[in-house]
């Protein structure tokens, strides 16, 4: 029996000649994961497809066992960074490859989300919008610190530097976090091609006006391609009924 109303759609935007990102819907709804590539060389296009393989394949075998919900969405991230490794070592041109991405799974009564980059997870709720996760970005960091305003943040031209990704050897911390959701909540999974383009306030619109999922999800991105579609946009919609 469904629990959810869900859609995922990606697409290449205006600029970009490959899409390099990669989502994954489970078919059993028991997990959502979107991943956002980035390297040369196709590498960016390998390394979300590693990950998302990867992360699907050892939370399907792993969901039955005795593993916390936690430690199987970290080992599955971890098991996602080891894969890109091996594959960089296998394929040295595509050594500089990586990816970021955000997961949530509903395993126990408390959902579990994580994330690593700039991908990120919003939840609306009524009509707030709330940001769940925080970016692995330098500008990110200067906001935390107030050195940026988040104004200065959106332009800044190290907006897209990475204080971590998957496919580096020094990933260790990959942080867990409960995700609260009740009856008429909506998740937004989504790659930066989107927020990249449309503020928050924006995204909101879209959400709590366009009901059904894929009707969501496909005027998501064509708002985000009506604005310049620099990057590859992806979005994955999960609402709760």
């Amino acid at each position: 029996m469904k629990r959810f109303f869900t859609a995922g759609m990606t697409d290449t935007g205006l600029i970009r000649s490959v899409n390099q990102d990669a989502y994954y819907v489970d078919p059993e709804e028991r997990f959502f994961i979107v991943a956002d590539g980035m390297g040369g060389h196709a590498g960016g296009q390998e390394a979300s497809r590693i990950a998302i393989e990867t992360m699907q394949a050892f939370l399907a075998q792993q969901w039955e066992t005795d593993l916390d919900s936690a430690t199987l969405l970290r080992q599955a991230v971890l098991e996602a960074n080891q894969a890109i490794l091996k594959d960089q070592r296998l394929h040295p041109e595509r050594s500089d490859m990586g990816t970021t991405a955000v997961v949530v799974i509903f395993r126990d009564e408390e959902p579990l989300c994580t994330h690593i980059g700039d991908s990120r997870l919003y939840r609306l709720r009524g009509a707030k919008l709330d940001q769940i996760t925080e970016d692995h970005t330098w500008v990110a960091r200067a906001m935390r610190l107030g050195e940026l305003t988040p104004d200065q943040a959106r332009v800044h031209p190290m907006r897209h530097v990475l204080a971590q990704c998957l496919g580096r050897p020094d990933l260790e911390f990959v942080e867990i976090q409960s995700l609260s959701v009740q009856s008429g909540d909506r998740l937004l999974l989504c790659s930066d091609g989107l927020t990249e383009e449309l503020s928050d306030q924006l995204i909101a619109t879209h959400l709590k006006t366009i009901r059904a999922c894929e009707k969501a999800a496909t005027a998501l991105i064509n708002a985000a391609k009506d604005r310049g579609g620099r990057d590859n946009i992806t979005v994955v919609i999960v609402a709760v009924p």
